[in-house]
């Protein structure tokens, strides 16, 4: 079916739209058939003039010399194609590859456990650090001042 066609019926509501509604007014039946056929003469003929003037100027463009003329549908088509390949192919696989053999991931997690382990000297240092996790040493401390 013609795309402007279903277009047009789904503007117009099909059966139960305001086109159906003014059609269903005409109180003769046969007028009212006769009107309804009329209608949907007229809007496939203007489909049908809609789709053969596109039809024409596709085949201006695809003539034409000029790459801004010609060109623009296969460069959308090359480029929605690099966009669609690095979305869902190349950029995971590039960000696959680098979590595994990049030296980022690994210095993340090498620079928190040695700022962990450096908080620990500084709080044995201090003497604030606790050995075990008895019952005494859950307690708060109390503050001397």
């Amino acid at each position: 079916m013609n795309p402007i066609w279903s277009f047009i019926q789904g503007i117009l509501g099909g059966d139960n739209g305001p086109l159906a509604k003014l059609i269903n007014l005409i109180p003769d039946s046969n007028a009212r058939a006769a009107a309804k056929e009329a209608f949907e003469k007229e809007a496939m003929e203007l489909a049908a003039q809609a789709s053969t003037d596109q039809l024409q100027v596709d085949k201006q463009e695809a003539a034409s010399s000029s790459v801004f003329v010609a060109g623009w549908r296969p460069a959308i088509g090359w480029i929605c194609g690099f966009a669609l390949a690095w979305q869902f192919i190349l950029q995971p696989l590039i960000c696959y590859g680098l979590s595994i053999y990049s030296t980022y991931t690994r210095q993340t997690i090498l620079l928190g456990m040695l700022g962990l382990g450096g908080m620990r000297t500084a709080e044995k240092i201090s003497g604030v650090a606790r050995d075990s996790l008895d019952e005494s040493s859950k307690t708060p401390a109390k503050n001397s001042n």
